[in-house]
């Protein structure tokens, strides 16, 4: 009688079995998110797309995976299993940035990743905290044969990296190209001579500077970009670095290293010529005279930042003409640049076109129409991105110039440019004083008579590559050229937030203009309401990340449109809506589980003076 339970149970079981396989056997032939919508119905569907998953991703050979949100849950050591299984042999990528495995799970998963070539473990700290990782040294030598063909490390923001854990991981990549410690503690300690980096007993607890030097000493031949940021970095320590015999970097970042002084930086152009990317953004000690040295030692310069130099003025710009080869420059919140000398550099290349791909004045206050106005002609068609974020001089000419010059950027911020006005956007003539086009252009929401004009001339039209747009705060725009301009079918980035003239209307035009949007922010947009996004979520179903914070007229049944049209969103931002309370958040997040963040904070008219 038991025996014909036992076998009817396992007739069953058979039975249950061979329905996952069908299942999964069918759903392994749609789409990805196809799969993700249908492990919504049921758990029997879920383990099925997830198996479907898996498989066709190994199937697939994905060789790039970012894992986010692992701990040391049973779950977690489950999912690194499947990764290595169905992943690891063709994985050349792998990213665990921020989350807490255990050692034996992340041994485990490297072990069945042979074939990587960049690893991602900032943040992770858990793996460094006893200190004990890749203590036994069968299992350091294992790991050691699978990390062989690895070249690039990332340890960024290892609270608990000491020398010896170190050590340990870095004798595991004999092929370590690119090493990333950035706003890891570093201890320096000076030796006998004043300005001298000398030896030092390694401790326990603490990553050494010298121990690091002596990695680096001894990898000279090989390594090519180190990132140093946040690290506290002395004037000495980085001369000890430059001057490592055999050492030709290519990258360094050395962002927010505060102590190092201008004479530091001009040693390092000296003794590392051959460097090609140079981040020294952050690093306030900085005056003229390093941007001098960085263009008379570094040739081959490519990519420079220099964001935050608050001493740099225009007299260093003119340095700048000398680096022939740079095609990525971030000068932002350098507040002393006004743009003349930065303009005449640009021009001034041996009358090549420049072939700089981004440009970066981001916040520099002092920039004024005339010297970006000199400056875009010279920027040619090789400009990809351009931010002149608060720059809040600048105004409508210096729109309608870069519509006419820069027709091939795919990403333009102009955040707080409070002058751009409509009829910059629709590249329209200034209109006549006394004759403002502005109060015709606001009677287009009612929808019955459109009297504004078509764009002409250098409109927002005109950038047909565009992939990101952000006009936040430029609150002198409204539906009447929005509507008109914003018809870029391939845009991914918007953001209108801080736009008090946005009205339901335009929010429905732009989302037809725009559906393949993935980031939209409209934070503080009071116009919007239920009545706008129950015709223009349908239009974007590719959502990711939407910001809708401080929209004061929209209630849950925003929520409901959003949670039945736009499934693929993950993030989304409701704080401070008093027409949307928790429970409709609630609802919310159990309609579209997959949201990984929902911001609510004093939703439903929280009386602020109390809660904070």
């Amino acid at each position: 009688m038991q025996g014909g339970r036992s076998q009817k149970k396992r007739r069953v079981n058979i039975k249950s079995f061979q329905a996952s396989l069908m299942l999964t056997y069918i759903l392994s032939f749609l789409p990805l998110s196809d799969q993700k919508e249908a492990s919504l119905v049921s758990w029997a569907w879920y383990r099925a797309a997830q198996n479907a998953l898996r498989e066709s991703l190994g199937l697939k050979g994905i060789c790039c995976i970012r894992l986010t949100n692992l701990d040391g849950s049973p779950a977690s050591h489950q999912m690194l299993q499947s990764v290595a299984y169905h992943l690891g042999p063709h994985l050349q990528s792998l990213s665990l940035g921020g989350g807490s495995p255990t050692e034996a799970s992340f041994v485990a998963l490297i072990l069945g990743c042979p074939a990587l070539c960049v690893l991602d473990l900032s943040g992770c700290n858990s793996l460094f905290t006893s200190g004990t990782l890749l203590a036994q040294p069968e299992m350091a030598q294992s790991v050691r044969q699978a990390l062989s063909g690895l070249r690039e490390l990332n340890l960024a923001g290892l609270r608990d990296l000491a020398d010896l854990s170190f050590n340990r991981l870095s004798s595991c990549a004999p092929s370590l190209e690119r090493l990333s410690l950035a706003y890891c503690h570093l201890t320096f300690e000076l030796g006998p001579a004043r300005g001298s980096i000398g030896p030092q007993d390694s401790s326990p607890s603490q990553f050494s500077f010298c121990n690091l030097l002596r990695f680096v000493q001894e990898r000279a031949g090989r390594l090519r970009a180190l990132d140093l940021s946040g690290t506290g970095l002395p004037p000495e320590a980085l001369r000890a670095l430059g001057q490592v015999a055999g050492l030709q970097l290519q990258e360094l970042s050395l962002h927010s290293c505060r102590d190092l002084s201008t004479e530091a930086v001009a040693t390092l152009c000296f003794q590392q010529p051959g460097l090609t990317s140079l981040d020294l953004s952050g690093c306030s000690e900085l005056t003229d005279g390093a941007l001098l040295a960085v263009s008379r030692g570094l040739r081959h310069l490519r990519r420079l930042s220099l964001g935050k130099l608050q001493r740099l003025t225009d007299a260093g710009c003119t340095a700048l003409g000398g680096l022939q080869e740079l095609q990525s420059l971030d000068m932002a919140e350098c507040c002393l640049v006004r743009g003349r000398e930065l303009a005449q550099a640009l021009s001034s290349v041996h009358g090549a076109p420049s072939q700089l791909a981004s440009l970066s004045l981001a916040h520099c206050s002092s920039l004024k129409d005339a010297s970006v106005l000199s400056m875009i002609p010279a920027l040619g068609l090789s400009l990809r991105v351009l931010d002149l974020s608060s720059c809040v001089a600048l105004t409508n000419r210096t729109l309608q110039a870069i519509c006419t010059y820069l027709t091939h950027l795919s990403v333009l911020r102009l955040a707080w440019c409070r002058e751009l006005c409509d009829w910059g956007l629709l590249g329209l003539g200034e209109p006549v004083q006394g004759n403002q086009s502005r109060p015709e252009l606001e009677h287009q929401a009612s929808g019955t008579k459109d009297p504004c004009p078509e764009p002409q001339g250098p409109s927002l039209l005109m950038l047909r590559a565009l992939q990101e747009l952000d006009l936040t705060a430029c609150s002198k725009l409204t539906d009447a050229s929005l509507a008109k301009v914003l018809q870029f079918p391939q845009l991914r980035q918007l953001s209108l937030s801080l736009l008090p003239e946005l009205t339901d209307n335009g929010l429905v035009v732009v989302a037809r203009g725009c559906p393949s949007l993935e980031h939209l922010a409209l934070s503080h947009c009071s116009r919007l309401s239920d009545k706008g996004w129950a015709q223009a979520a349908s239009s974007w179903l590719r959502l990711q990340h939407l910001n809708l914070s401080s929209c004061s007229q929209l209630t849950e049944q925003t929520l409901d449109a959003i949670g039945q049209a736009c499934r693929q969103l993950r993030v989304l931002d409701v704080a401070m809506c008093p027409g949307i309370n928790m429970a409709a958040v609630r609802r919310f997040q159990a309609q579209l589980p997959q949201v990984s963040c929902v911001q609510s904070r004093f939703v439903g008219g929280a009386d602020l003076t109390l809660t904070l």
